[in-house]
């Protein structure tokens, strides 16, 4: 098998073949590693590689396993793979070695997964871009001049540039579709739970992190999460293991209540200006909706986007803080002496002053969120919005500037991180950290399944992608729904030439 037949499958297709001996599960892996070797240089996507621990690991895995023989990379991020390094996108993390292997490690590896290497993550995955100071700045392959998106910037580079067919991500607050709207791929983040992110971890930010992949195709991500759902030991939330989600890929859903909405509650008080193009994506994709049968109706999410996203903001200043103290401890390195970008730095020090009534109060409007969607999806089954406001940035267009980093530094000044945030500096940040991206927080304080559609490409040759939004735990009907504008649109033909051996 050489590098542009691997290319020209999925990972179901691939584990078929595999399965009825027209290639073996060798020179899969031979074809991708391969890919990786040629293509990374170029991609920037993986941050290490670890080809001769996944040879071994290979040899045991069972042939019956639903994605045996697959080659797939793990997220530089929470994915722990035991006595390995795991950077979490920082330098002050760089010799870290993760104690225990994550449980969705372990499910992946059931699955029949080859973990070939980790890709590449903004530190902490604090940023909707993929532009770590330690590490390798992945690049679009639809253009190499733009961002793959972030927080899981290299795995979309690594699946649209053709590396691997599927790679696991991680969404907090969209960093799963924001990366897939930019690759053009298929990124689900499901429900809140649903995916377990034990041993080292409960929850991450108060359970507003799932993990999951990006993919190609639907039933590469719903085969995925067959395997890996379903709470783990000790977990917080009764989520029990499931199946049905490759299933419901079989026939179309019934005429679905559909909500379309250009987001203006989410993004106007953040002075969000939408690209016509993304209004275009969302305009054809109601269209073709409809033109299946569904039964729409322009209708905006019933939220207060300001007061959401400074109640994400705010939340996210006291987890930065925490991950700084974890950090500390783990390398026992002061925080103050830890090799931590300037801005990661300055989120940490308003954090510190961040009093705990705000910390829950923002928590309470999270759940009033929640409620006032619950209402909504009693009359709508899905909601259909924009996953970001204009096609991808170029590389370095939206990390902090020289001037505004410096402007941070100040925050080392006793006194003045309270005093920033007497002076409405969370409101700033919320406006400078989520203008291009306010849609996506929604689903992730919610809870609720979301998913970015690459049903669009713009005249410059951008891709744009289309969310949809479910109720609480209804991944089946996303997925089905999916499934079906796949194969209405199919989008595999709009990848770019890279991915398709081209």
């Amino acid at each position: 098998m050489d590098i542009e037949e691997y290319r020209r499958h999925d990972g179901m297709g691939l584990a078929e073949l595999i399965r009825r001996g027209e290639v073996s599960r060798g020179e899969v892996f031979a074809a991708a590693c391969a890919a990786i070797e040629r293509d990374n240089p170029h991609l920037r996507a993986l941050v290490r590689t670890r080809f001769e621990r996944a040879r071994s690991e290979a040899e045991s895995v069972d042939p019956e396993a639903p994605l045996a023989g697959v080659p797939t990379l793990t997220k530089d991020l929470l994915m722990a793979l035991e006595g390995e390094p795991l950077a979490f996108g920082s330098a002050a993390l760089a010799e870290w070695k993760a104690p225990v292997e994550s449980t969705l490690v372990a499910r992946v590896r059931e699955a029949g997964l080859a973990i070939l290497g980790q890709t590449a993550t903004p530190e902490l995955g604090l940023m909707g871009i993929t532009e770590p100071r330690a590490f390798p700045h992945p690049v679009n392959p639809w253009n190499a001049a733009h961002s793959p998106g972030g927080s899981s910037g290299g795995a979309a580079a690594a699946v649209a540039g053709g590396l691997v067919p599927l790679a696991m991500a991680g969404d907090g607050g969209g960093s799963i579709r924001i990366p897939a709207a930019y690759c053009g791929l298929f990124g689900l983040k499901p429900s809140r739970g649903r995916v377990p992110q034990g041993p080292l971890h409960g929850e991450v930010w108060r359970g507003a992190v799932v993990e999951h992949a990006v993919t190609r195709s639907v039933r590469d991500s719903a085969a995925l999460l067959e395997a890996i759902n379903g709470m783990d030991e000790g977990g917080p939330y009764p989520v029990p293991r499931e199946r049905g989600f490759l299933a419901a890929l079989e026939r179309p859903p019934e005429p679905l209540r559909i909500a379309v909405s250009l987001g203006e509650p989410l993004s106007k008080p953040l002075g969000t200006r939408l690209d016509p193009e993304v209004r275009l994506a969302v305009e054809e994709a109601a269209r073709t909706l409809e033109g299946l049968g569904h039964h729409l109706e322009w209708a905006d999410p019933p939220v207060d986007g300001e007061r959401l996203a400074n109640a994400y903001l705010t939340l996210y200043l006291g987890h930065v803080t925490a991950d700084l103290a974890w950090i500390s401890r783990e390398t026992g390195v002061p925080v103050s002496r830890l090799d931590i970008e300037p801005s990661t730095r300055a989120i940490a020090r308003l954090g510190q002053h961040l009093p705990v009534r705000d910390y829950e109060l923002a928590k309470r409007d999270w759940n009033a969120a929640a409620r006032a969607m619950g209402a909504f999806h009693r009359r709508f089954d899905v909601l259909l919005m924009p996953v970001t406001a204009a096609p991808a940035p170029r590389l370095g267009e939206l990390y902090p500037p020289a001037w505004q980093q410096r402007l941070m530094a100040l925050l080392a000044i006793p006194g003045l991180p309270r005093l920033a945030l007497k002076a409405g500096m969370l409101g700033q940040l919320a406006r400078d950290a989520l203008s291009r991206t306010p849609y996506t927080q929604l689903a992730n304080l919610t809870g609720q399944p979301a998913m970015s559609l690459p049903l669009h490409v713009t005249p410059q040759g951008l891709p744009v992608g289309v969310q949809v939004v479910g109720s609480m735990g209804d991944e089946r009907r996303l997925l089905a729904l999916a499934a079906q504008l796949e194969a209405e649109v199919q989008w595999q033909r709009h990848l770019p030439r890279v991915a398709q051996g081209g």
